[in-house]
C-alpha cells in the first residue's frame, strides 16, 4: 500500500510539472493537470486511510 501510494504521488507530480513545461505531446492541456491532480488526490487519499 504505501508503494502505490508513493506511486501514485509521484507520478501525479511528475505530470503536473511535465505539462507546465510543455514536454507532454499536444503542449499544455487541462486535461493533463487533471490527470495529475487527479492521482496526487488519490495518493492523499491512501495516506490518510492507511494503517
Amino acid at each position: 500500500m504505501p508503494v502505490v501510494m508513493a506511486a501514485m504521488l509521484l507520478t501525479g507530480l511528475i505530470v503536473v510539472l511535465t505539462n507546465y513545461l510543455g514536454i507532454l505531446p499536444g503542449d499544455q492541456q487541462n486535461s493533463y493537470l487533471l490527470v495529475g491532480l487527479a492521482l496526487i488526490t488519490s495518493g492523499f487519499i491512501l495516506a490518510t486511510t492507511y494503517r
